[in-house]
């Protein structure tokens, strides 16, 4: 009986043993099976994530940031004790016991899965560092069995705290965060090291679904949880009793609460020059890496000129909408219904999308319109609190626009309305009605000798249409390209004393007669190259460019980055060919800096995730700045390496012609300033496009205002009337910050006094209104006398200047009035042209 009594269970246990090995043989045949193809766990050492670049301005300040996922990476050090075991009690309590994978975890998840319980996850955190790095998320056995392996694997090749590192800082916690620290700033601004234990606790909770504990939808099942995990922390011997009683009992604290102030709040609205230097690094350094390279760009914006350029770009757009008298409104409305309450109106107006970034004089607030009368309206104001009595616009304030309330509005509209307020002390006056300008234009200034770009405006609001018209737009400079045909002229042998004919001209071309005219309808016969540009003549500009050449003309406009390929038709020399206010401003700052190359940029430096300099701008060789100290009275050298474009006497000659524009030509009713300022107003056909380009001794900032989709601006429009105002605005605060001076003046120069109506030489020593100096080449003697018409057809009654020099390659012809003058060798007679485009 004993022996058969052994027998069965000698027979039990061999077939026990057989299918413990048969159970061992398969468990290691699935696990040799699974794990001969997997991914190699080595990109985990050099982990390198997806991290926030931010923008600073010069004084360090973070301006701006973009991430295509916001995290801040936090290296383990750096990552208090109170949040890793925050985690480690809400997901894996033997994370510091286990080899990878937690057997007595599975094990219960396994015993509640058979009782019908809640499941709970079995994963350990190294298993979930290899699912979000390794392994897809699908869920399935094989999946599993794999993450099981990498994580015993991955487990003997790195430190505990390397893996938590991994986690802590790969996990998406809601609200566009991913990692625990970019996380505690959107919850609750702050740093990991100022979290408490019940907002490490709230954190914990959110890597499997944020969305179920979102702080203000699901805000008591999120405190709940959170207790859930105190209570874990408490229970691991991570928090004493008095700390977990007390963290349990305080409230759900959060940003999306309205308990803490957004980090977003601390950071000036994205703005245009951001913007485009996120457009230029996606360029340079491509989109992913700019997006998630952690990138530190140091810009070169100085904040208090950018709002300045903001408020001179707004004023001027605002003012020639209102002249305009037609209210257009938002295009926004909300329900009817939602007008009966408070809430509803606050919560509707809230959900409308609007520009919420206008600063002009005073915040303009998004409105709804509630009630209309005869001789006001009333209007429920996003951010301001209702009174008493409500707020009313008066029916003086819509005296600007055709109509009156009820033509224009309707309840429900959605409108923008700011505080009037007094000049004097701030105090309120009244609410007035605004609209965002139809029109739109740009702005953009710089320093003319390091190419930094100071203030960039490109449009009337960046929320309300982001594209950037300083930068983007391609349009017709008109009249502002003229300095570089006379740019072409002065180093052709021309001098600013040159006589060219100014008298009607006709041009065959493809699309039939081109008759160009001035903007006065009148002609004035030879005209010094001076007084051509300092009264922006036409006729005058289309003769010299025949004259010189649309080859050379054309050759140096891409030599100073005006055009990249400019096309040789001789409209171009008036501005015909579209280009950005970004490239002629650039190519201004070369005549102001006596022409040499400078490339304009938004950014000083760029730096990657560890500090090191991948870009600076400022590649000029300074030989002793790496000194520990300077003899007394001596200023660190600086070498520069830039290129000439221009020779250094045409660039004076150019900005002492374009100084007369600024002091008496075009644009002398709209710029008045304390320095010296050289410039080019411009205005093109139709004057569907008008400019201002200008500079000082130091600084070159440019203006263009007109329609996105082009139409005329209206009979009176000039740039000097539209832009003029706005540049004299910018410069008058820039001149403050910045100073200025007399332009440089070539040593070279050698000065003779001419009549600057007629190009006569006068006597040393001459005054009065028509005298100006001008400086000559050395060894240069200025010819008087010679007459240049470009080849074109003039009449011959047409009165030429009658001091006649020989020279070279002119010839000397016979006027109708029996005297003589000496003209250009292109220069051919016919009958008189009239009519033309302006």
């Amino acid at each position: 009986m004993l022996r058969f009594v052994l027998s069965i269970f000698g027979g039990l246990f061999s077939m026990l043993t057989l299918g413990m090995m048969m159970a061992a043989v398969t468990i290691g045949g699935i696990f040799w099976m699974y794990g001969r193809d997997l991914p190699s766990y080595d990109v985990l050492a050099s982990y390198t994530p997806k991290t926030i670049s931010r923008i600073y301005s010069g004084e360090g300040r973070i301006i701006d940031e973009f991430a295509v996922e916001r995290r801040l990476f936090a290296p383990a050090e750096e990552i208090p004790d109170l949040v890793k075991h925050a985690f480690i009690s809400a997901e894996d309590k033997n994370f510091y016991q286990h080899a990878g994978y937690d057997v007595r975890g599975m094990a219960a998840a396994a015993v509640d899965a058979a009782r019908g319980a809640r499941l709970r996850g079995a994963s350990t955190i190294t298993q979930q560092v290899m699912k979000n790095f390794l392994l897809d998320g699908s869920r399935s056995a094989e999946r599993k069995i794999k993450e099981i392996i990498l994580a015993a694997r991955i487990e003997e090749s790195m430190s505990k705290d390397r893996i938590l590192e991994l986690y802590l800082n790969e996990i998406f916690l809601g609200q566009n965060s991913f990692g625990v620290a970019a996380a505690s700033q959107t919850y609750f601004n702050k740093p990991l090291t100022d979290l408490t234990a019940e907002e490490a606790a709230y954190l914990a909770i959110l890597p499997k679904a944020p969305s179920n504990y979102h702080p203000v939808r699901q805000r008591e099942r999120a405190t709940e949880r959170r207790n859930f995990v105190l209570r874990e922390m408490h229970q691991n011997g991570y928090l004493t009793e008095a700390a977990y009683n007390g963290a349990r009992d305080v409230p759900l604290r959060t940003v999306q609460n309205g308990d803490y102030e957004s980090f977003r709040n601390e950071l000036p609205p994205r703005d245009y020059f951001t913007d485009e230097i996120r457009r230029q690094l996606s360029n340079d350094f491509g989109e992913e890496e700019f997006l998630g390279g952690g990138l530190s760009v140091r810009a070169t914006v100085d904040p208090e000129m950018q709002l300045e350029a903001a408020d001179a770009l707004q004023r001027a757009l605002e003012s020639y909408d209102r002249g305009i008298g037609i209210w257009r409104g938002t295009g926004k409305t909300v329900k009817v219904a939602s007008l009966e309450t408070e809430e509803s109106w606050r919560d509707a107006l809230r959900k409308t999308t609007v520009a919420r970034d206008i600063r002009l004089e005073n915040e303009w607030h998004p409105a709804v319109v509630l009630t209309i009368q005869d001789n006001q309206m009333r209007v429920g104001i996003e951010g301001v609190d209702e009174d008493e009595d409500g707020h009313w616009v008066p029916r003086k304030d819509i005296d600007w626009m055709r109509g009156n309330f009820a033509d224009n509005f309707n309840r429900g509209d959605v409108v923008f309305i700011r505080a009037m307020t007094a000049d004097a002390d701030g105090s309120f006056i009244r609410w007035t009605l605004r609209q965002v300008p139809e029109v739109q234009g740009g702005f953009m200034a710089m320093d003319v000798n390091t190419g930094r770009v100071i203030a960039m405006q490109g449009g009337f609001s960046y929320e309300n249409s982001v594209f950037n018209r300083a930068t983007q737009a391609r349009r017709q400079p008109g009249s502002s390209f003229k300095p570089f045909v006379y740019a072409a002229a002065l180093d052709s042998g021309y001098t600013p004393a040159t006589i060219v004919v100014d008298a009607p001209i006709e041009i065959n071309t493809p699309q039939g007669l081109w008759r160009p005219k001035n903007a006065s309808n009148q002609f004035y016969g030879p005209t010094p190259l001076r007084t051509g540009i300092e009264r922006s003549r036409n006729l005058m500009t289309v003769r010299l460019a025949q004259e010189v050449g649309m080859d050379t003309i054309a050759s140096y406009a891409e030599r100073f980055g005006v055009y990249n390929d400019m096309n040789r038709f001789l409209s171009n020399s008036l501005g015909a060919e579209e280009t950005t206010l970004f490239k002629m401003v650039a190519a201004y700052a070369m005549f102001a800096n006596g022409g040499e190359r400078v490339e304009p940029t938004l950014v000083d430096r760029v730096q990657d995730r560890y500090g090191k300099t991948v870009y600076r701008h400022d590649q000029r060789i300074c030989e002793d700045c790496s000194l520990l100290t300077l003899a007394s009275g001596r200023a660190p050298s600086i070498q520069s390496n830039r290129e000439r474009v221009m020779d250094e006497i045409t660039a004076y000659q150019l900005t002492s012609m374009m100084t007369g524009v600024v002091d008496r030509g075009t644009a002398s009713k709209y710029v008045k300033l304390p320095v010296p300022i050289a410039g080019k107003t411009g205005t093109t056909n139709d004057a569907k496009d008008v400019w201002f380009v200008g500079f000082s001794s130091n600084i070159v900032a440019g203006c263009y205002i007109g329609f996105d989709t082009p139409r005329s601006l209206g009979r009176s429009a000039s740039g000097g009337g539209m832009c003029g105002p706005v540049f004299n605005q910018f410069m008058s605060r820039a001149i403050e910050s910045y100073g200025g001076g007399k332009f440089g003046v070539p040593g070279d120069c050698e000065f003779i006094s001419i009549d600057r109506f007629t190009g006569a030489r006068l006597p040393d020593g001459a005054s009065g209104e028509n005298v100006v100096a001008e400086c000559f080449r050395p060894g240069e003697e200025p010819i008087f006398g010679i007459t240049f018409d470009g080849g074109f057809a003039m009449a011959a009654d047409l009165p030429l200047f009658d001091e006649v020099n020989e020279n070279v390659g002119a010839r000397q012809v016979t006027t109708s009035s029996g005297g003589t003058a000496v003209v250009g060798p292109k220069a051919t007679f016919g009958s008189l042209s009239s009519g033309g485009l302006y």
